[in-house]
């Protein structure tokens, strides 16, 4: 391969892996105050906040560090997990009312030949 061959593959490549950290950083982010909204976690809560911070963080994964796919995996389910909790806690803490409701679709705009 020639030498502008290589420049555009490490390009590329590290473009590649400062989007997986970017990614791994804002999941972890939304982790963490989404944690903060919980208030008190129970067990499993726990477990997957820090379960999930400590295997993004730690050196030994099932990919090497510089690819975060696995650690953002793992901060994936963690938020879908405490997002799930959060919502349990919300209906629990209010039972009367109704889920929130989205705004309604604008109507269809009407073509005039």
């Amino acid at each position: 391969m020639s030498r502008e061959a290589w420049v555009v593959v490490i390009g590329a490549a590290a473009v590649v892996l400062i989007g997986a950290l970017v990614g791994a950083i804002v999941l972890a982010v939304k982790v963490v105050r989404v944690r903060n909204q919980l208030g008190e976690l129970g067990f499993g809560g726990k477990f997957a906040f820090y379960g999930a911070l400590i295997f993004t963080i730690f050196p030994v994964d099932l990919l090497p560090d510089p690819i975060y796919l696995d650690d953002m995996g793992v901060l994936g389910l963690a938020l879908l997990y405490l997002n799930g909790l959060l919502r349990r806690r919300q209906e629990r803490l209010s039972p009367g009312l109704p889920p929130p409701r989205r705004a309604p679709a604008p109507p269809p705009r009407s073509r005039r030949p």
